[in-house]
């Protein structure tokens, strides 16, 4: 029988997506594009992360469940870093990772508009319900159930649901 661990990106990529956020259970890391680097050598294995914001309070528990998934599949010398430069932005979460998000009941995230005008900033953004898919819906409050998300109602089936806000 071979004890070789194989050290390739590919196989740590294949662990780390059954590492999911704690805040939101059926998104793994990499759909959020939380892993930003994966640094193999002889003597050492580097996951560099980047959370959703700075103040992220799951990015300790992400980080120890990084290490326990890769010590439990034989690798040792982990190291995981955290990069905060640059921030990360909703444009790095998968499309996958989106559609996950819709079918947990929580709206992913809309593109981010590339304009220069400001009046354009002053309207609501337009946020389709991830239940009816209306966009007859208003923001309740700027901050859902965690900071990274906004709290919606929708005008047409009467639900609540967090918006992923996009950065």
């Amino acid at each position: 029988m071979n004890n070789t661990i194989d050290t390739s990106e590919k196989k740590i990529r294949s662990l780390l997506e059954k590492v999911t956020d704690p805040e939101i259970p059926v998104l793994s890391i990499l759909d959020l594009g939380l892993v930003r680097e994966i640094n193999v050598s002889d003597s050492e294995t580097e996951v560099i992360i980047t959370p959703t914001y700075s103040g992220c309070p799951a990015m300790d528990v992400i980080r120890m469940n990084i290490q326990t998934t890769l010590l439990s599949h034989g690798y040792k010398n982990i190291k995981v870093t955290q990069a905060l430069s640059p921030a990360w932005t909703t444009d790095w979460m998968s499309e996958e990772g989106k559609r996950k998000l819709k079918e947990y009941g929580i709206a992913p995230p809309n593109p981010r508009q590339q304009v220069c005008n400001q009046k354009l900033f002053e309207a609501a953004e337009a946020v389709q319900c991830p239940r009816c898919d209306s966009y007859h819906t208003h923001r309740v409050s700027e901050f859902g159930s965690t900071s990274c998300k906004a709290l919606y109602f929708c005008d047409h089936c009467k639900e609540p649901f967090d918006y992923f806000k996009s950065h």
